[in-house]
């Protein structure tokens, strides 16, 4: 394998691994911002050695020992007491390689919990919280989060680094909360979870599209967060719409990794017992007898595509309608994009189309590439090919994802053809 080859690999192994490392290591350390500067540190090394000794079998592992061992010599270093010195040093066998895979099912999946309460503690702004997830939890780069907020990578860095400063001066706990203080915590989270699983599901930038794993770490951790907390509606709601958007995923992308929109998707591949969860998750959220939020009422709008046996039978009328409705749960201009999509599927592109064009003096997607892009996408159905190429090329232009970046093109030239 050449150097470049085993460069990329390194930074797919390290955007995989990087949360179970910093939820393990603040297990330990009891600072999320120590624990990334370890896991960093085991990055490095990897970087140094790995092109030369060849990358490990199991990479985790290897991290996870290296980065555990740096974490003693600082404790020693630092004349930590000798109690909790020993008790690191008797539990440092428990990441020899052989014994990684059982520790990672069990132990690093409740820590990435803990992780997440940790950091969407009320001791941080929403904005902190966001931030501080994204980077430790999605493992995006700072001015990858920067553009998401819309704000200058200067800005972004500070708020993450007085985050992580924060959680440590305040000693916010390394726990799952009880009570009225998991309660307190619950939007939070759920946002978190939601926010990671849509990072793997449309990827923000890079050469892949969808990062799968991220996908199904955020549904596990769904998943568990609804166990913990039964009856909290939204809960079981952000679980049915992960769970029916999850069915989709191996229809996301051709063999090439190219990506495939939902209407051109094979529907008989999409997953059947994930779409039956979900739909049971969402019947399950109904049975509390409370109205939908804002996370129930998108997996309603997922479930509408997943009943539909083909693109014509989806019912778009019910869709618009529950776009409406989130739009007053949740205003945003991202969901009011959202439902000019479907009151375009459901009356006609024209109508789509006013709502978009009024979007286009919306400052805070002045930037998003989407917002062009479905405007071409109406364009183009409206015949009007010159205005739509000019969109798509505009689209193109906004989009971090090379893969997105290939698709937007290409419906440009296509543009181009119809002339």
């Amino acid at each position: 394998m050449s150097i470049s080859n085993t460069g990329r690999t390194i930074d797919a192994i390290w955007r995989i691994e990087s949360p179970k490392l910093i939820a393990g290591l603040t297990r330990m350390v009891r600072d999320v911002g120590l624990a990334e500067d370890l896991a960093q540190d085991a990055l490095v090394i990897a970087l140094e050695r790995w092109p030369e000794t060849g990358i490990p079998d199991n990479p985790g592992a290897w991290l996870m020992t290296t980065a555990k061992r740096r974490a003693i010599d600082l404790l020693r270093r630092n004349k930590l007491r000798d109690r909790k010195y020993e008790e690191l040093t008797r539990s440092a066998e428990w990441y020899r390689e052989e014994d990684m895979d059982r520790q990672l099912d069990g132990e690093i999946g409740d820590d990435l919990l803990r992780l997440i309460f940790m950091t969407c503690h009320p001791v941080l702004s929403q904005d902190a919280r966001v931030a501080l997830t994204l980077r430790l939890l999605c493992g995006l780069t700072t001015d990858e989060i920067a553009r998401s907020f819309l704000a200058a990578e200067a800005t972004i860095a500070q708020r993450i680094v007085r985050a992580k400063r924060t959680l440590s001066a305040k000693k916010v706990p390394f726990e799952v909360p009880v009570g009225e203080e998991l309660k307190e915590r619950m939007a939070a989270v759920l946002e978190v979870i939601y926010l990671m699983f849509n990072e793997g599901y449309s990827a923000t930038a890079g050469e892949n599209w969808v990062r799968p794993l991220l996908c199904q770490e955020a549904l596990r951790l769904g998943r568990m967060l609804a166990e913990i907390a039964p009856a909290e509606p939204e809960a079981h709601g952000l679980v049915a719409l992960l769970e029916i958007q999850s069915s989709r995923l191996k229809t996301r992308v051709g063999p090439d990794g190219e990506p495939i929109l939902l209407m051109d998707q094979n529907r008989a591949k999409w997953d059947q017992l994930l779409i039956r969860r979900g739909l049971a998750a969402l019947d399950r959220c109904q049975q509390l007898g409370k109205p939908y939020g804002p996370y129930a009422l998108q997996a309603a709008i997922a479930a509408c595509h997943a009943k539909a046996m083909s693109p014509g039978e989806t019912d778009w009328v019910r869709i618009a309608a529950l776009y409406e409705a989130l739009s007053r749960a949740m205003p945003s201009p991202i969901v009011e994009l959202n439902r000019a999509v479907a009151i375009a599927m459901a009356f006609g592109p024209n109508f789509g189309l006013q709502i978009v064009d009024e979007l286009n003096n919306e400052p805070s997607l002045s930037t998003y590439h989407l917002l062009p892009s479905i405007r071409g996408d109406l364009l183009y159905k409206l015949d009007r090919f010159e205005e739509a190429r000019l969109e798509f090329e505009r689209a193109a232009s906004l989009t971090r994802n090379n893969r997105e970046r290939e698709l937007l093109l290409a419906r440009a030239s296509e543009c181009m053809d119809k002339k």
